[in-house]
């Protein structure tokens, strides 16, 4: 039987180690449990029906009747729109954004390599939310000035990973 389990939350937010860069910008990464039977397509679509998805990551934390996820409306987001992507590209993106404004300081890079560099290294198959346009945002959708969202499963630590990391 395919099963997700909410299991931990960790939240870098940019501003704890005095860096800004450009607007407010962190890093959260929702970690569950899987089986190791459990078939991605059926991962994927469990996590867009969980209630840890239902967040809109502007400050308000996870609504279990929220209708939001990121920019999009959640009626938009299906286990269908994520693309498969290498573990390496995900790093690279990620460390632009990161980086964009300035190489990030000691103490946040070294965050950042625990919190989200290490769970893309163990990954399996890594997943990406690709840009799903203006017309799936929701009524405020255009907060943020980037989103970057991948799903990433380990079979070995028998997880799965929601990594979001935004600004706003």
């Amino acid at each position: 039987m395919t099963q997700l389990v909410f299991d931990a939350q960790s939240f870098v937010n940019f501003r704890n180690y005095k860096f800004t860069g450009h607007g407010h910008r962190w890093a959260d990464v929702k970690s569950f449990r899987i089986t190791s039977g459990d078939k991605d397509d059926e991962l994927l679509a469990l996590l867009v029906a969980d209630e840890q998805f239902r967040d809109d990551y502007a400050g308000g934390g996870t609504d279990a009747s929220g209708q939001r996820h990121g920019p999009y409306g959640l009626r938009h987001i299906t286990a269908d729109a994520y693309q498969e992507v290498g573990s390496a590209d995900v790093v690279g993106t990620i460390r632009r954004w990161a980086d964009q404004h300035g190489a990030l300081p000691e103490a946040l890079e070294a965050v950042m390599a625990a919190e989200v560099y290490a769970v893309l290294a163990a990954a399996t198959r890594c997943f990406v939310l690709p840009d799903l346009g203006r017309t799936a945002f929701h009524d405020w959708g255009g907060v943020h000035t980037e989103f970057h969202e991948y799903v990433v499963i380990d079979r070995e630590r028998a997880s799965l990973a929601l990594i979001v990391a935004a600004d706003d």
